[in-house]
C-alpha cells in the first residue's frame, strides 16, 4: 500500500514565487546555459578533441517536467558537441542553438519563433556571456557555482551546483510559481501506483 502523502514537499518563499510568476499571463520559456548550468562546467576532450559532457538525471526529468507544465526550455549553448546534441535530443527538446557566439541574438531568435518576448521568459546562466540574458529576462536564475558578477543580477541562486540538480532546483520553482507542480507531481504518483 503506497504511504499517504499531503501533497508537495518542495516550498519556496511567496514572495519569490510572486517574483518568478513573471506576468499575467504568466511565463512562456526557460533559458538554459549549458557549460556551468546542465553541467558542471569542467570541459573533458580527449586528445583527438572528442568532448565528454556529464548531465544529471534530475536536471533530465526537469527539463521533461517543464515542458509538460507548458514552459518550453531553450537550450543556448556557447559551445557545441555531439554529446550535448545527444542530451538534447534524448529529452525531447525542440529548441537549441550550440556553438552561438552571440547568445543574446541566438535567444533573441528563439524567442521570435516562439512569438514572445523578454516579458515572458525565465533564464538561468553562470558566467558572463549569460548576462546579457539575465538582465532582459522576467526571472533570472544563477548556478551554485556561478560566477560573481552573474550571481549579482540573478533574481535566484540555486543551492545546487551547475551539474548537479540546479537546473532541476529552477525548474522546480518555475512550476511552483506556475501553480503547476503539485498537478505534475501526482500524475507521476498515479503512474507510480498503477505499477
Amino acid at each position: 500500500m503506497p504511504r499517504a502523502v499531503e501533497g508537495p514537499a518542495l516550498r519556496f518563499a511567496p514572495e519569490l514565487l510572486l517574483k518568478a510568476q513573471g506576468r499575467a499571463l504568466g511565463l512562456r520559456a526557460a533559458i538554459f546555459d549549458v557549460d556551468g548550468v546542465l553541467t558542471d562546467g569542467r570541459l573533458y576532450i580527449g586528445e583527438h578533441g572528442e568532448q565528454v559532457k556529464a548531465f544529471h538525471a534530475l536536471d533530465g526529468h526537469g527539463l521533461k517536467l517543464l515542458l509538460a507544465g507548458g514552459i518550453v526550455p531553450l537550450i543556448v549553448s556557447g559551445r557545441d558537441s555531439p554529446a550535448l546534441r545527444r542530451r538534447v535530443a534524448d529529452l525531447g527538446l525542440p529548441h537549441a542553438v550550440y556553438g552561438a557566439g552571440d547568445k543574446l541574438a541566438a535567444a533573441e531568435g528563439l524567442l521570435d519563433t516562439l512569438g514572445t518576448d523578454w516579458a515572458d521568459v525565465a533564464a538561468i546562466g553562470d558566467d558572463w556571456p549569460d548576462l546579457p540574458l539575465l538582465q532582459r529576462c522576467a526571472f533570472a536564475g544563477a548556478s551554485a557555482n556561478a560566477h560573481a558578477e552573474v550571481k549579482a543580477v540573478a533574481d535566484y541562486v540555486t543551492q545546487a551546483a551547475g551539474g548537479h540538480g540546479a537546473a532541476r532546483e529552477f525548474c522546480d520553482l518555475l512550476l511552483v510559481a506556475a501553480g503547476r507542480y503539485a498537478a505534475l507531481l501526482q500524475s507521476q504518483r498515479a503512474t507510480l501506483d498503477a505499477r
